[in-house]
């Protein structure tokens, strides 16, 4: 499985979207500043997460919340 997930900086309010096999994993590197872009704006908290069965599905699904459109949804459902 793979996931796509949007993180919020506490320190911010900015979102940060990505893609995992691992979302458990993943969100600690980005608390923990072993994420290089992440690591000045921790910490996270976990706001979405999908499951998609293939890592294109999930690359796809990324690719679009990184949109204008995509974006749009984000502010228009978590801000």
């Amino acid at each position: 499985m793979f996931y796509v997930y949007i993180l919020r900086s506490l320190v911010n309010g900015r979102f940060y979207i990505g893609m995992t096999n691992n979302s458990e994993r993943r969100v600690e590197e980005h608390n923990g500043g072993r994420s290089k872009y992440t690591s000045f704006t921790k910490p996270f908290a976990l706001v979405w997460k999908e499951e998609h069965s293939t890592r294109k599905e999930a690359l796809q699904r990324e690719r679009f919340l990184k949109s204008g459109i995509g974006r749009h949804w984000i502010y228009k459902n978590f801000k």
